[in-house]
C-alpha cells in the first residue's frame, strides 16, 4: 500500500480495514523513518479516538475516575496490576498476518511458567554455600608449608639434652629469637619471660609452640609481633617502662656499648635518653601512651633490626646514637649549674650562647607546649630537657612544629596572627639593636613569613601552614633565635654544602655530629692540660 496516498487522504474518508498493513521490515522503518509517526496521526484522526480523548479529558477535569470501555483499570497478572490500553475496544491497530515477504507470519513461541526459572528460585534450591570463617581473634592461622618451616627451625633449636632452654649462662634462648622469630636479640630476655608466665627459668618445646605457632604470633607482622610482646597484659598500648628491659638487655649484650658496663649512671641515662627519644618521635598524641597504629606509622622496628646488626651503635642514628645521648646529657649537665638534676629558667637562657628570648622562655616554663614531668614549680627535669632540645635543634621534624607553634599562638585558637608574631619579634629587634646589627622592621620580616609559608587564608598562618612548607623553621629563629636567624640571613655556605652532601640527615643530625665532635675535642685538650701538668708536678719536685 502506497504511504504517501495514505497520508494525503482527508481524514473523513479514513477506512478503519485500511490501516491493516504488512508487517513492515526494518529496513522500510530505515528508509522511511516518518512512518511511524504517520500510522499514530491515521489513529488520531479516527473519530473513535477523538470521542475517547475528548471523554477521558472531561473525566480528569470533573474529578471522576477514568472509565476505558471494554478495559478493567485492576487487572493484575502474577499479583501485579498491568497498565490500562490506550486504544478502545476493536480500534487498536491490527497486526499483519502476513510478512513483508508474504509467507504466514510465525508467531513467537510462548515460554511456559515452568520454563522460566528465576535467580532467586536457583539460589533457594540449590545447597547452602559454605563461607569460610574470615575472622580470627589472634590472626589467620599460618599457612600450611609456613607452620611446617617453622616447626623445623624449633625442633632443631629444641634439640638437646634438656627439656628446654635456659636464659640463663650463653643465654640459649637468643637463637630462637633470632631465627624462629626474626626479632632484635635483645628481645630475647623479655620474649622468655613472657612464655615463662611461672618463672620456672626454662621454657620448653611445646610452651614456645603454644606461644608462638598456636596462638598465630607467628602470622602477625613485626610491629604487632613487638607491641604484644612488650605491652603489659590487658593493656592497648605502650609505656615508658615497657622500654626498659630490652634497653637493659641492649646494654648488657651489645658491643658497641661495653665501654659502659663500670658506669651503672650512665647506662641508666642513656636507656631514659632512648625511650625519651622514641616517645619524643612517634608517640604523635603526646600521652605517653604509644599505641599499635603509632608503632607501625613510626620508623622505631627498622632502628631496633639496625642497631642489632650493626656494631659501632654510634650509626644508628635513629634513638640509639650514644653519641647522640652524649651531645644531650652534656648539655644538661653544663646548664645544670647546682647539679641537683633540674633546671630553671636562668639556667636555660644560657642555651645555645643566650640565642633564645626571654618571652619564649616564658612561654616554655608556663608549660604551654609540654606540661612538665619534674612536678617542681619553674623546674624542667632531664626528660623535659630533652624534649626541648630536640625541638630547638630541629624545627623541621613534626614534633618540633607542634611544639613552637603551642608556644606562639598566644590565645590558644589554633592560628597565627601578625600581632602574636610581632609579640615575639620586638625583643627579638630589640637584641639586634642592642649588639649594633642592623635591624630589620617587623613589616619586613613578615612580608618575608608570609612568602616563605604561602599561608592558605590571608593573615593567618596555621599549623597545616606551617607543615606543608620545607622552611617553616627558619620562622621560629626569626622569631626568637637570634643566633640562627642571623646563620640564616648570612647563608652559610658550609651549611649549604653539608645538606646538599648528606640530604637523608636532619638537622638534630648534623647538630649532634658537630656538637659531639666539638665536646669530645674540648675534652682532649682537657686531658692532655690535666696530663701536662702532672708531668710538670712531678718534675718540679723529684729534685726535693
Amino acid at each position: 500500500m502506497d504511504i504517501d496516498r495514505v497520508a494525503g487522504e482527508e481524514v473523513c474518508c479514513l477506512d478503519t480495514e485500511q490501516l491493516q498493513l504488512p508487517e513492515v521490515s526494518s529496513f522500510v522503518l530505515k528508509e522511511n523513518p516518518q512512518l511511524p509517526e504517520v500510522l499514530f496521526s491515521q489513529w488520531l484522526s479516527l473519530s473513535d479516538t477523538t470521542r475517547l480523548v475528548k471523554t477521558l479529558i472531561d473525566d480528569a477535569k470533573a474529578g471522576n475516575p477514568i472509565n476505558i470501555p471494554g478495559i478493567s483499570a485492576n487487572v493484575s497478572v502474577g499479583g501485579v496490576n498491568s497498565l490500562p490500553s490506550m486504544f478502545p475496544a476493536g480500534s487498536a491497530p491490527p497486526i499483519s498476518p502476513r510478512s513483508s515477504s508474504g509467507s504466514p507470519r510465525t508467531s513467537k513461541q510462548k515460554t511456559s511458567p515452568s520454563s522460566l526459572r528465576s535467580p532467586l528460585k536457583l539460589v533457594r534450591e540449590s545447597e547452602w554455600e559454605v563461607i569460610p570463617q574470615f575472622y580470627f581473634r589472634n590472626g589467620p592461622p599460618a599457612a600450611s608449608a609456613l607452620k611446617e618451616q617453622c616447626l623445623s627451625r624449633i625442633n632443631h633449636l629444641f634439640n638437646n639434652d634438656l627439656d628446654g632452654l635456659l636464659i640463663d649462662g650463653q643465654n640459649q634462648f637468643k637463637p630462637v629469637t633470632k631465627i624462629v622469630c626474626k626479632l632484635p636479640s635483645f628481645f630475647s630476655d623479655v620474649l622468655f619471660r613472657k612464655i615463662d608466665v611461672d618463672c620456672t627459668g626454662m621454657v620448653t618445646r611445646d610452651a614456645f609452640v603454644k606461644y608462638w605457632v598456636n596462638s598465630n604470633m607467628l602470622t602477625l607482622d613485626t610491629a604487632t609481633q613487638v607491641f604484644n610482646i612488650l605491652k603489659q597484659p590487658d593493656c592497648r598500648y605502650l609505656s615508658q617502662s615497657d622500654f626498659k628491659p630490652i634497653l637493659r638487655e641492649l646494654l648488657a649484650t651489645h658491643s658497641g656499648l661495653e665501654f659502659l658496663q663500670n658506669t651503672p649512671e650512665f647506662q641508666e641515662r642513656y636507656a631514659e635518653t632512648v625511650i625519651y627519644r622514641i616517645f619524643y618521635y612517634i608517640n604523635r598524641s603526646g600521652n605517653g601512651r604509644l599505641t599499635l597504629r603509632e608503632l607501625k606509622r613510626g620508623n622505631l622496628i627498622a632502628a631496633m633490626q639496625h642497631a642489632d646488626e650493626e656494631e659501632d651503635i654510634n650509626k644508628v642514628i635513629r634513638y640509639f646514637s650514644y653519641e647522640h645521648f652524649y651531645v644531650i646529657y652534656c648539655k644538661f649537665w653544663e646548664l645544670d649549674t647546682d647539679h641537683d638534676f633540674f633546671i630553671d629558667k636562668e639556667n636555660l637562657i644560657r642555651y645555645g650562647n643566650h640565642a633564645l628570648t626571654y618571652r619564649i622562655l616564658d612561654r616554655i616554663f608556663s608549660q604551654v607546649p609540654r606540661k612538665f614531668k619534674s612536678n617542681v614549680e619553674g623546674k624542667m627535669c632531664y626528660e623535659d630537657f630533652v624534649y626541648f632540645m630536640l625541638s630547638e635543634e630541629d624545627k623541621s621534624s613534626q614534633p618540633s612544629l607542634e611544639y613552637w607553634f603551642r608556644c606562639l599562638d598566644l590565645d590558644g585558637n589554633g592560628v597565627l596572627t601578625p600581632n602574636e608574631l610581632q609579640y615575639f619579634y620586638e625583643e627579638q629587634l630589640h637584641r639586634m639593636e642592642c649588639m649594633a646589627q642592623e635591624p630589620v622592621l617587623f613589616e619586613d620580616i613578615l612580608c618575608q613569613i608570609v612568602d616563605m609559608i604561602a599561608p592558605e587564608r590571608e593573615g593567618y598562618i596555621t599549623l597545616r601552614d606551617l607543615k606543608g612548607c620545607k622552611l617553616s623553621g627558619n620562622v621560629f629563629n626569626i622569631l626568637f633565635n637570634l643566633n640562627k636567624f642571623v646563620a640564616f640571613e648570612s647563608r652559610d655556605p658550609f651549611l649549604i654544602r653539608q645538606e646538599r652532601e648528606e640530604p637523608t640527615l636532619t638537622e638534630w643530625d648534623r647538630f649532634a655530629h658537630r656538637e659531639y665532635i666539638r665536646l669530645s675535642m674540648e675534652e682532649d685538650v682537657e686531658d692532655v692540660s690535666n696530663g701536662s701538668a702532672e708531668v710538670w708536678d712531678e718534675s718540679f719536685e723529684a729534685p726535693f
